[in-house]
């Protein structure tokens, strides 16, 4: 059965998907004059030069999470299991490439992220339970009208597997096997403790889950960040190398290392592409339904935090952790475990901080990944609800959205190949209709950027 499975997300990772991804970030690249790079300086300016600017104004503007907020939120759910076990894997079955074809993903992936969610401030609703409400699905529906709401219907009901993938096994997976290999904590008992403590978070609504998230997740990746600086730090002899094999066999098929079966470029560029989506999200559309809850003054002003999301995702982050991986050398990365299997994920990742800080470092990184990962998981919540309630509407989204809580008492126990495999697939269908929608509606995404690039001149104006 896996062997079919593996077929269909060849052919559904294949050069098609690749040509959509790739090719949705460069139209908008061209068409911008690749602001994404050009007016990075802006976009920093108007991110993290305001983000802990106090405004007086700030609390008449409509949306119930501050822009701080809402980044924190859904770095929650983008700064997690993609990061940490995503890279492990995708460099142990598509060899060092895949980083490089994450880093393409990334700078092309920056300007879908703001088209996705500068749309989704745009076409957002409020519900009558006070909460917000916006995403693909709202701006297929009243972006592109009535005619494709068969679209948003699709995109919804996609959704809503994919978090429960993302969220309720694969951040969940990782969390309790980083406890375990830290800890010795067996994996039920991590599932229990994660859905019990998020459904009294969760029941106090978005603003009590975006004010977690605000005080974990900056802490939470600067710790992680130092770690992995340490650990190149203390292999730098092997840097240069590390990144000539990213560059090299981004583009040369590899030979088998170690437990390393080897692999074709073709299965380097979907791998790394494949996780590159999963890690940054940018082209699913899915962190646009946590931003559609930001206080903005401009859906673009709230898009250039996507930009900056998916910088620090995986330019910065997954970045330092395949640099970190490749630089403690290809006996690492292509080992094979007492059981004969090739070690993946966040298992992969631990042994290469175990040989820099030994088994207290390893123990500090245990808690760091279980932050990591159950952040990114409560993160997950306001996707699921929001895609719930597109799909069933609040009466009964009132009752189905506790299934969320239920799903980590069985995902702790899978296997990390075939929780990944799951993501994948679903991550494919996801991003699918989402693409399409950013692609036809791109004169308004044009239009907005336009009238806020010209707002930011004048505002320059005037302080001269």
């Amino acid at each position: 059965m896996w062997g079919k499975i593996y077929d269909f997300l060849d052919t559904l990772w294949g050069y098609p998907m690749l040509i959509l991804l790739v090719g949705g970030g460069l139209y908008y690249g061209i068409r911008t004059g690749f602001f994404q790079i050009r007016c990075l300086p802006l976009i920093f300016r108007k991110t993290f030069g305001e983000m802990f600017k106090k405004d007086k104004d700030a609390e008449k503007l409509e949306g119930t999470l501050s822009p701080f907020q809402a980044l924190s939120t859904v770095l929650a759910g983008t700064v997690g299991a993609g990061n940490i076990a995503g890279v492990a894997s995708a460099i142990a079955v598509g060899g060092p490439g895949a980083l490089f074809w994450m880093w393409v993903t990334a700078i092309f992936g920056m300007m879908t992220k703001l088209a996705e969610v500068s749309l989704s401030i745009r076409y957002r609703e409020k519900g009558a339970d006070g909460e917000y409400y916006g995403g693909p699905m709202y701006y297929i529906r009243k972006g592109l009208g009535k005619k494709w709401a068969w679209l948003a219907a699709i995109f919804s009901v996609a959704m809503i597997l994919l978090v429960l993938t993302d969220a309720s096994f694969v951040q969940v997976n990782t969390a309790a096997e980083a406890l375990n290999s830290s800890f010795h904590i067996p994996n039920y008992i991590t599932g229990i403790v994660i859905a019990v403590v998020s459904l009294i978070v969760a029941i106090s609504g978005t603003k009590r889950i975006g004010q977690f998230c605000s005080v974990v997740v900056p802490p939470m990746c600067l710790l992680y960040v130092l770690a992995c600086v340490v650990v190149i730090i203390a292999n730098i002899q092997n840097v240069g190398s590390a990144f000539a094999m990213v560059f090299k066999y981004a583009f040369t098929p590899m030979g088998a290392v170690g437990g390393f079966a080897g692999s074709a470029v073709m299965l380097t560029m979907t791998k790394g592409g494949a996780r590159g989506i999963f890690s940054n999200e940018a082209g699913e559309g899915t962190a646009a339904t946590v931003h559609a809850t930001a206080k903005t003054d401009h859906p673009v002003h709230q898009g250039f935090y996507g930009v900056v999301e998916v910088f620090i995702d995986t330019i910065v982050i997954c970045t330092l952790t395949g640099i970190a991986l490749l630089s403690c050398g290809s006996e690492l990365w292509s080992y094979v475990g007492e059981d004969g299997e090739l070690l993946q994920g966040v298992a992969l990742t631990f042994e290469a901080f175990r040989g820099t800080f030994g088994n207290v470092g390893v123990a500090v990184l245990g808690v760091c990944v279980f932050l990591f990962t159950y952040s990114s998981y409560l993160g997950f919540f306001v996707e699921f609800r929001t895609s719930l309630e597109y799909v069933f509407h609040e009466k009964v989204t009132k009752y189905l959205k506790w299934i969320f809580f239920a799903i980590p008492l069985v995902s702790a126990w899978l296997e990390v190949s075939v929780i990944w495999d799951m993501a994948d697939m679903v991550v494919g269908f996801i991003f699918i209709p989402n693409m399409i929608a950013i692609l036809a509606l791109s004169p308004q995404v044009l239009e907005m950027l336009r009238d806020y690039t010209a707002k930011c001149r004048g505002e320059k104006q005037l302080k001269k």
